[in-house]
C-alpha cells in the first residue's frame, strides 16, 4: 500500500470508504473538503460485504421488464431492480440515451443497487451515448466520494477508458478537485500525464478549474506527488503549469510547483 493510497481516507474527510455492497446508499453522502490531515492515514479497506442477493430468474427474458429496470436503478429502487431482473430484465439493456441501469443507478451514487446490478453482470466499462460509463461517472459525477470508485475498480474498470474529451478518470477528477478520488485513481497505474482532446494533463486542470479552495490544492499536491510533468505545456495555450498557477494567484499551488521544480 503507497502513500497516496493512504491519503484516501484521511483527504475524504467525513467520507467513510466502506465495503461497497455495506448497505449504505451514498446518494447523500456527506463530503468535505478540508486539508489534508498530518496525522497517520488508516489504510483503505477492500470492499468485503457480499453484495445484496439477486433472486436468480425463473421467468424468460422479458423485454417489457428493461425499462422498468432501468428506472427502478434511477431512483435507487432496489427491490423493484431485483423484481425486474427475476422477471426477465437484462443488465445490458439501454434506455434512448444508451444508459443502462447500472450507468443510472451511477449517476445518483446508489450503491446498493449498482452492487446488485454488477452481480447480476451488468459491465462498469459500458458507456452511453455520452461516452459515459459506471467507472467514469464514478470518477467525476458524485462528488469526492471514492465509494463508487472502489466499486468498479474491484469489478474489472479500466482506468484508460476515456470520456468524449478523450480524457481519463484522473483529469476529471483533477477538474473537480477531488483529492480523495485522485489519489486512489494514482494507485492503479492510471497515466498521470495523458493528455486530452482539449490539450491538458490532469494536472493543468486542477490548477485551471480551482474554485481558490483547498480541494484543488490538495489535488494539484497529489498529481505532482504521483509523477505529474510540472513543465509540461498545455496544448492549447502553450503555457506551463507554473504560468497557470500563477494566474489563478493562488500562491499555495504556486510554491507546490516550485518545490518540484516547475519553472
Amino acid at each position: 500500500m503507497t502513500r497516496l493510497a493512504t491519503l484516501v481516507v484521511a483527504l475524504a474527510g467525513s467520507v467513510v470508504v466502506t465495503a461497497c455492497a455495506s448497505g449504505v446508499d451514498g446518494a447523500n453522502a456527506p463530503v468535505s473538503s478540508a486539508p489534508a490531515s498530518t496525522a497517520p492515514a488508516p489504510t483503505v479497506p477492500a470492499p468485503t460485504a457480499p453484495a445484496p442477493t439477486v433472486p436468480a430468474s425463473t421467468a424468460p427474458r422479458d423485454p417489457a421488464q428493461d425499462p422498468i429496470l432501468i428506472e427502478a436503478a434511477r431512483i435507487g429502487d432496489l427491490a423493484g431492480v431485483q423484481q425486474s431482473l427475476a422477471a426477465g430484465a437484462s443488465v445490458q439493456a439501454t434506455d434512448a440515451t444508451g444508459q443502462t441501469a447500472l450507468i443510472a443507478a451511477a449517476y445518483s451514487n446508489h450503491l446498493e443497487v449498482a452492487s446488485a446490478l454488477i452481480a447480476a453482470g451488468a459491465d462498469v466499462n459500458v458507456k452511453d451515448q455520452t461516452q459515459q460509463s459506471a467507472y467514469l461517472i464514478a470518477t467525476s459525477e458524485v462528488g469526492d466520494d471514492p465509494r463508487l470508485l472502489l466499486l468498479t475498480l474491484a469489478h474489472g474498470a479500466d482506468v484508460t477508458s476515456l470520456d468524449s474529451y478523450q480524457g481519463t478518470g484522473l483529469i476529471r477528477a483533477g477538474e473537480r478537485g477531488f483529492p480523495a478520488i485522485t489519489a486512489l485513481l494514482l494507485t492503479t497505474g492510471i497515466d498521470v500525464n495523458h493528455v486530452n482532446r482539449p490539450g491538458w494533463i490532469a494536472l493543468h486542470e486542477a490548477i485551471i478549474y480551482s474554485t481558490g479552495g483547498q480541494s484543488h490544492v490538495d489535488t494539484v499536491r497529489l498529481l505532482i506527488e504521483g509523477g505529474s510533468n510540472v513543465n509540461l505545456p498545455g496544448q492549447s495555450t502553450g503555457q506551463r503549469p507554473l504560468q497557470m498557477a500563477q494566474d489563478t494567484g493562488d500562491q499555495r499551488m504556486v510554491d507546490l510547483l516550485l518545490a518540484a521544480g516547475a519553472y
